[in-house]
């Protein structure tokens, strides 16, 4: 419990352990450089069909901006219920926002891209 960030967190040491000993440092890292870019994909996706990227994407997290909280509220709802991809809302310097986490292990350029056109197709609605 001193050494974790929750003491209610503690068996996620665990979960570390076993990804370091299964993939090694060097398979962590291209992990996480392979999340990374996966992310800068869905972002230039994103940036492609016309909406706006609000983040620099230099981790597995991009932050889309539809306009108003109205609009991107709708566009986060119908992403869900369309089901292809998970997106959730968030407030980025003050503005509402969608955010996505990119972070699965097995997630593929084509899972992006049909993401992307999930997105978009909910975005056009």
């Amino acid at each position: 419990m001193h050494v974790t960030p929750q003491s209610s967190q503690r068996a996620r040491g665990a979960e570390v352990w076993a990804v370091l000993a299964t993939l090694g440092r060097d398979g962590v890292a291209a992990l996480v450089d392979r999340t990374c870019a996966l992310a800068r994909r869905f972002a230039d996706g994103m940036r492609a069909a016309g909406y706006t990227v609000a983040n620099d994407v230099v981790l597995n997290q991009v932050v889309v901006d539809f306009g108003d909280q109205a609009r991107t509220g709708a566009v986060i709802a119908a992403v869900q219920e369309e089901g292809t991809c998970w997106c959730g809302p968030t407030v980025w310097q003050g503005r509402a926002a969608m955010r996505v986490s990119v972070s699965g292990w097995n997630t593929t350029e084509q899972d992006i891209d049909r993401s992307v056109a999930a997105v978009t197709a909910c975005a056009t609605r």
